[in-house]
């Protein structure tokens, strides 16, 4: 899938400064950069962020990278002032701005803004119209029939509240909102103003926070995060005060979790995801042995039940690369999202990545069905083969660690849906980077339809893109022009387009029972601003219109965002587009008090709903480099804005 993958390591960090630089840090920083990264960020490879963009995070972000994140194995043999040296060149920051990496899993406070704690704390009340979870319900509908707003109240909606923080989309319950980012502060904040119920520090995360009702919790509630270290976490939701945090979930160094955990009665089920295709860059890296995998944890006290890798087969030697570095495989079937549970038949769905290397594997790019209590795989389905990818392959000269041939990279990103339909019968929902829409028979993994909303690339098609309500499925489409056309000159494949089609970002409405489409609205043209001089050259990014966010919905609306900034407003029936509000036109001053806060783009998870209240991120650093500026900005719109 691709979400940030590079920078989803980062964490916002103000330590002090563990050994001071020297006056020269910036040139020897030149020196090591040159070295180590310049080949993969300058100009950048696919997904790698552009040195402009480097230049836009705080420095303690990129010291952190490269040493607990994904970029870990590039940095190897690193000390920490080559690593200190090395953000002070890319930022400009002084020696005493650049702050030494936190130890593995952890963030000091991020040096974003100033927490306004709130007045008072009243206890938990659910209200019937909560969003408690990733995709809403266990199914992964993303919608809410509960909205505490009405479709005419739709085009009344302001900014009522923001927050500056780096990444996160939020669940709510009642007037309590959590969220983790990318700082290591995993916030409970009032749903209403915005102000601190409670703050826990160090624990890096992008996923979003599950929140349910226990007796394993002292107040009764409980709410359960993935980390980037690869474990989970169990914390009183009322309190912040953690229950258990369970072992590392993957042995493997560059695994992480990046789809949120799922509850279903007293099981947590949690996917495994890595950056093991942009650390096989390096051609001394043995790739590649990372396998996508499912973990079911005890609710009560977080210990592993069973895991499950989609790949069955270990990786095993292949054969020496042109440096002399010994190879593996299989390995691949990346988890990017969130798992889907199927009460009824006991089972868990999930939806898998691209493989690494050319050795065979039914795992990747498949959905999979697996049993809630044992973990066994009842189906997979692999809907494209031999699609092996690693970063940079598709450019002129490629690492030593390239597959042949080189895949498409048409990973899955979206959430499997399963959806009930007026038959009777049941569907399972999938859509794929290839631009193309799935529906599945539940019991057997069998195609029932497929239908094609896009051209598709490797930053393009369904990204993240997928809600339903009780009659249609809405997808999201992020091709792009630019996107594709760079995507295709790179695999030297420029007949695809006339083959596929021309890309048609925008959002589409489909029949889930047959596939047929119902109706198409192209992303609109309109003007993005990316405010606080957030230009290309400044590592803001082109303005693209590539409507990746996954969308939300309500009786009669489905919202959904563009990566120009745009939050749009659809009429659920025939597409007519009932509100817009450009995130990026102006900028915030923030609860957290942080004056002038830009937004960005609108990517990854989208909206939640609830209690009257429509809350996005504005900023989202994706893999498409763009519309990121290191801290963006969390915001809730209501009824005019009260």
């Amino acid at each position: 899938m691709r979400p940030p993958i590079w920078m989803a390591a980062l964490a916002a960090l103000a330590l002090p400064v563990a050994a001071p630089l020297a006056a020269h840090a910036q040139d020897a920083g030149e020196g090591v950069f040159n070295t180590r990264c310049k080949a993969c960020h300058d100009p950048n490879i696919d997904r790698a962020p552009s040195k402009a963009t480097l230049a836009t995070y705080p420095a303690a972000q990129i010291v952190d990278a490269l040493t607990n994140g994904v970029m870990k194995p590039m940095a190897a043999g690193l000390s920490d002032v080559d690593k200190q040296a090395v953000a002070a060149y890319l930022t400009g920051a002084r020696p005493a701005q650049t702050a030494a990496a936190a130890p593995a899993g952890r963030a000091a406070p991020a040096a974003v803004g100033i927490d306004v704690k709130c007045a008072v704390n009243p206890p938990i009340h659910a209200t019937g119209g909560d969003w408690t979870s990733v995709g809403f319900d266990p199914t992964s509908h993303r919608y809410q029939p509960k909205p505490g707003l009405t479709k005419a109240d739709v085009p009344k909606l302001k900014v009522k509240w923001s927050f500056a923080m780096p990444g996160g989309m939020p669940t709510v319950i009642g007037d309590w909102l959590f969220v983790t980012n990318r700082s290591g502060k995993f916030y409970a904040l009032d749903a209403a103003t915005g102000c601190v119920r409670w703050v826990v520090e160090g624990a890096v995360s992008r996923t979003t926070p599950m929140v349910v009702k226990s007796d394993i919790s002292p107040s009764g509630w409980l709410t359960v995060i993935g980390e980037r270290n690869k474990t989970a976490r169990a914390f009183d939701a009322q309190t912040g005060k953690e229950i258990w945090r369970s072992a590392p979930l993957e042995a493997n160094p560059v695994a992480g979790i990046t789809g949120a955990p799922v509850i279903s009665g007293d099981q947590v089920f949690v996917p495994l995801t890595s950056g093991e295709e942009g650390a096989a860059r390096q051609p001394t890296y043995a790739c590649c042995s990372f396998r996508g995998s499912v973990v079911a944890l005890d609710l009560k006290t977080g210990k592993t039940q069973w895991q499950t890798y989609v790949i069955d087969q270990p990786p095993h030697p292949t054969h020496k690369n042109s440096a002399g570095t010994q190879m593996l495989g299989p390995a691949g079937g990346a988890i990017w999202s969130a798992p889907s549970v199927d009460a009824k038949r006991g089972l868990v769905y999930v939806a898998t990545g691209d493989s690494y290397t050319e050795v065979d594997t039914k795992g990747a790019d498949a959905i999979f069905a697996m049993d809630m209590k044992t973990g066994k795989v009842r189906w997979s389905n692999q809907v494209t083969e031999a699609d092996n990818f690693i970063v940079g392959c598709n450019a002129a000269t490629k690492p030593a660690n390239c597959p042949s041939p080189d895949g498409p990279d048409y990973d899955f990103g979206a959430s499997p849906i399963l959806f009930h339909l007026a038959s009777g019968k049941d569907v399972v929902l999938s859509g794929q980077k290839s631009g193309v829409a799935f529906g599945m028979d539940p019991d057997t993994g069998k195609t029932l339809w497929s239908q094609r909303v896009g051209s598709g690339s490797s930053l393009g098609g369904i990204e993240w893109g997928m809600a339903a309500d009780t009659s249609r499925l809405y997808v999201a489409n992020a091709d792009t022009v630019n996107l594709l056309e760079e995507n295709l000159k790179k695999l030297g494949r420029s007949a695809v387009a006339t083959v596929l089609g021309p890309p048609k970002p925008g959002l589409t409405a489909i029949d889930p029972a047959t596939g047929k489409v119902l109706w198409n609205v192209p992303a609109p043209v309109a003007d993005c601003h990316y405010a606080g001089d957030r230009s290309r050259d400044r590592g803001g990014g082109a303005c693209v219109r590539a409507q990746s966010q996954a969308p939300s919905v309500m009786p009669g609306v489905v919202f959904s965002g563009t990566m120009d900034g745009w939050l749009r407003a659809y009429d659920a029936a025939t597409g007519k587009v009932l509100w817009a509000d450009s995130t990026t036109d102006r900028t915030y001053d923030t609860v957290n008090q942080v004056k002038g806060q830009p937004g960005g783009s609108l990517d990854g998870l989208g909206a939640a709903i609830a209690g009257g209240r429509v809350f996005v991120m504005s900023g989202f650093n994706g893999a498409a480099n763009t519309g990121g500026n290191g801290t963006n900005v969390l915001l809730a719109y209501s009824v005019d804005g009260k």
